[in-house]
């Protein structure tokens, strides 16, 4: 099966197996785990920040940065489609009494900081408290501009704000940008950096900050039962993906321009765009689209079936396997 879901679907190596089965473990919820603690070393070290931790998965690792940069009651600016908005079950307003301002994202998928400002909550006691600014890189595949991280930056000094980045995808971010990872997330505040996306792990986020942060974010997962035991087995998949698959990502980039160039052509079907590791194409076939997915599950392609198609690339997928997706495509038109 070639699984375009999602590049959350990977399988680990046999080399990050072997690493996970021979990996030195202890208690991390007593700080003994060495494999975990050279994964958040490791981490702070590639994104430009003091400190880490490691936690079981994204979601969790960017509400427990909410939960250290904002109080009961204060307020962040986020996307509207931002993933701590829409995609995390809301659990920044339901655990912790934070209010979310969402905002609609540029086609650039940066939020416009002139818009920002005229959201910023004036100091009232209407009005909850705004603290926190929080974007993502990449979204939809897309990599914010260098600039703009530049100009986030100091447009948050400027108000008072934190500033965090969901970085999930970042690393996609960096290699486009052709930068080392530290040139984008050193000027954030925090970042969360995810290991089961395009790195290929089985499980985990690293969240990134100063020791000060992290100390605040370490009692915020022990409450949210994100306190692990001998984790560093699967700390150990993390390690390797960090020291063996960030530069191997541009084979996505490399396979999604490729099969965006051969769909373009295709009557049935309109490619919407190719950004990163992902192509996003507009289903105008004769047949519904859930008929139209269910022909590609046959052929041995699984999709999730939309208006709007995503397509991922990720490092289980070859440029062969593209090129049997563009057969399974046209028989399936």
């Amino acid at each position: 099966m070639i699984d375009l879901r999602s590049d959350t679907v990977t399988q680990p190596c046999e080399n990050m197996r072997k690493a996970m089965a021979d990996a030195e473990v202890g208690d991390d919820v007593f700080g003994d785990d060495p494999t975990v603690n050279a994964l958040q070393q490791k981490a702070a070290e590639l994104t430009g920040h003091e400190a880490a931790l490691f936690a079981p998965s994204g979601t969790q690792s960017n509400l427990l940065a909410l939960l250290a940069h904002c109080q009961r009651g204060d307020e962040y600016i986020v996307g509207q489609d931002a993933h701590t908005y829409k995609y995390e079950g809301g659990g920044a307003a339901v655990l912790g009494s934070i209010q979310p301002q969402p905002i609609e994202f540029e086609q650039d998928g940066s939020l416009s900081l002139e818009l920002v400002k005229r959201k910023i909550k004036p100091n009232d006691h209407h009005y909850a408290r705004t603290r926190l600014l929080s974007i993502e890189n990449t979204v939809s595949g897309k990599p914010l501009p260098m600039a703009y991280l530049s100009d986030a930056r100091k447009f948050c000094d400027a108000h008072g704000l934190g500033l965090h980045l969901d970085g999930a995808r970042v690393f996609n971010a960096a290699v486009h940008h052709q930068v080392s990872v530290k040139e984008i997330t050193s000027e954030m505040d925090s970042v969360s950096i995810c290991l089961s996306k395009g790195l290929g792990t089985p499980l985990g986020s690293v969240l990134c900050g100063s020791k000060a942060f992290i100390h605040e974010a370490h009692k915020w997962r022990k409450m949210l039962g994100g306190g692990m035991r001998q984790a560093g087995i699967v700390a150990a998949a993390g390690l390797y993906a960090l020291e063996n698959n960030i530069e191997r990502l541009v084979e996505d980039h490399e396979n999604a321009e490729f099969l965006a160039g051969e769909l373009s052509s295709l009557a049935g079907i309109a490619v919407a765009g190719c950004a990163t590791n992902m192509v996003f194409v507009n289903y105008h076939g004769t047949k519904p689209v859930s008929e139209f997915a269910e022909a590609l599950y046959n052929q041995g392609v699984n999709i999730c079936a939309g208006e709007q198609i995503r397509l991922v690339l990720h490092k289980d997928v070859t440029r062969e396997d593209c090129v049997s997706v563009v057969e399974a495509i046209k028989n399936a038109l």
